[in-house]
């Protein structure tokens, strides 16, 4: 029976950022859209990013992009070299490292502009 693991949780998180660039990248495109509506509705959008709801959601934007592209970086190594996936488990530890190490700064100069 599969009991879930390292490998799962990176699955998990990996389809989850995926969707979330994937839905921002959409809603980027459909406000580039209503520039062809007049400048008062591309206006009027683009001030709603400005809330501060928006703001945490690019925070959370910003996460998601470093860990699918850290994430990928380690599928990539493990499939190119199989002796790779004996430490499939590490890489994977030390992807959240990093991803921590890079974003909890940007996080806190974001939140600061915020706050």
């Amino acid at each position: 029976m599969y009991k879930g693991g390292e490998g799962m949780w990176a699955w998990l998180f990996h389809r989850i950022a995926g969707v979330a660039i994937a839905l921002f990248l959409f809603l980027h495109v459909f406000d580039i859209y209503l520039i062809g509506w007049g400048r008062d509705v591309f206006n009027t959008v683009i001030a709603l990013y400005r809330h501060p709801l928006f703001e945490l959601g690019a925070i959370a934007l910003i996460a998601a992009v470093l860990f699918h592209a850290l994430n990928g970086i380690r599928i990539i190594i493990v499939n190119l070299f199989p002796p790779a996936t004996t430490i499939q488990k590490h890489m994977f530890y030390a992807e959240l490292v990093i991803v921590a190490v890079v974003f909890i700064p940007v996080a806190y100069v974001m939140l600061s502009r915020l706050i």
